[in-house]
C-alpha cells in the first residue's frame, strides 16, 4: 500500500473508532457519570494502556528535554483533557451530529489564526469557506425559529473546536520528533495528571463499574455493565483512534488530516441514527452538508499559503 494512502487509511479507522465510541459515552452520562469524570478514567485508561506498551517497546522514547516539556503540557491539557471533556459535555446536550459538525469547524478556526496571528497570506477560498462554512451553522441552528439547540451545548461545542484546531497544530509539531506511541502516552499522562489534581481518585463513583446502564434506541429494553461501556470508550473509543490518528499525522499534513477528519462527523451521525435514533430536520441536514463545504474549502486555504 503506498504510504500516503495507509496514512489516510489510519485517519479514516480513527474517525470510525472516534464516532461509534460516542454512543456508549452518551450512554454512561445518561446513567448519571459526569462529563469530566468519563473524561479522567477514559485518559487514564488509555495512558495505562499506552505507557506499559511504550515502555516495554520503547522506554527511551519516553526521554524528554526540558524545551519540550512545554508543548507536550500543553498538548495534554488541551489535546486530550479540554478536547474530550468539552466534547463530552457537549453530546450530553446536543445530538452527537450536530456536537461533531460544530467541533471540525476546526479548520475554520486555524486558517484564521494562520492569517490574523501568523500573519500568512490566505487564498479567497478562505473568506468563501467562512461564509459557507457560518451559513451552514446559522441553518444547523435553525435561527430564524429562535434558539432551537442547547445554549450551553453550543458554547462547549464552539470551544471544543478551538481546542481541536490547537491539537492538530500542536500533534503535527509533535510527531515530526516523536513517534505517535509515545506523544500519546505523554499526552495521556498529563491529560491523567490534570484531572487527578482537580477530581481526586478517592472521590470517584466507582460503583459506575458495578452499574446495570439501560440501552436507548435500538436495543431500548436490554442492559449492559458499566464496566464494558467504559472499557469500550478507554480502549476502542479512545487509545486505539488516538492511536490511528497520531499516525496518520505523522505521514500527513495537519490540512489534510483535518479534511480527513471531516468523516467523523459523519460517521458519528449514522451510528447516532442507526443506535439511537437521532434525527436531524431536513434544514438542518443541508446546513450540516454545507457546513462540510465551507470546512473543506477552509482547509483547501490552509494548503495554498
Amino acid at each position: 500500500m503506498p504510504k500516503n494512502l495507509r496514512h489516510e487509511a489510519y485517519l479514516v479507522l480513527g474517525s470510525v473508532f472516534f464516532a461509534l465510541s460516542s454512543i456508549p459515552a452518551k450512554l454512561i452520562m445518561e446513567s448519571g457519570l459526569s462529563a469530566w469524570r468519563l473524561t479522567e478514567i477514559r485518559s487514564t485508561g488509555a495512558f495505562l494502556i499506552m505507557f506499559l506498551y511504550v515502555f516495554i517497546r520503547n522506554r527511551k522514547g519516553l526521554r524528554t528535554t526540558k524545551s519540550e516539556l512545554p508543548t507536550l503540557i500543553a498538548f495534554g491539557v488541551i489535546g486530550f483533557a479540554t478536547v474530550n471533556a468539552l466534547y463530552f459535555l457537549a453530546i450530553a446536550r446536543l445530538n452527537v451530529s450536530i456536537a461533531l459538525i460544530i467541533e471540525f469547524t476546526a479548520p475554520i478556526w486555524i486558517a484564521l489564526w494562520m492569517r490574523f496571528i501568523q500573519k500568512k497570506n490566505v487564498s479567497k477560498l478562505m473568506w468563501w469557506g467562512l461564509a459557507i462554512g457560518f451559513t451552514g451553522l446559522l441553518l444547523v441552528g435553525q435561527v430564524w425559529r429562535g434558539l432551537t439547540l442547547d445554549g450551553l451545548g453550543l458554547i462547549y461545542a464552539f470551544v471544543d473546536s478551538f481546542a481541536l484546531g490547537l491539537y492538530f497544530i500542536v500533534g503535527e509539531k509533535l510527531v515530526r520528533s516523536k513517534s505517535s506511541d509515545v506523544t500519546m502516552a505523554w499526552g495521556f499522562g498529563v491529560s491523567s495528571a490534570f484531572f487527578a489534581i482537580i477530581f481526586p481518585w478517592w472521590s470517584f463513583p466507582f460503583e459506575v463499574f458495578g452499574n446495570s446502564i439501560q440501552l436507548s434506541g435500538r436495543f431500548a429494553g436490554t442492559s449492559l455493565p458499566g464496566w464494558l461501556l467504559i472499557a469500550w470508550v478507554i480502549i476502542g473509543g479512545t487509545a486505539l483512534p488516538y492511536f490511528f490518528v497520531l499516525t496518520g499525522l505523522k505521514g500527513l499534513s495537519a490540512a489534510t488530516s483535518s479534511v480527513i477528519g471531516m468523516l467523523e462527523p459523519i460517521f458519528g451521525g449514522l451510528f447516532a441514527w442507526f443506535f439511537l435514533f437521532e434525527k436531524l430536520t431536513l434544514m438542518q441536514f443541508v446546513g450540516a452538508c454545507v457546513v462540510m463545504i465551507g470546512i473543506f474549502l477552509a482547509n483547501r486555504a490552509r494548503t495554498s499559503v
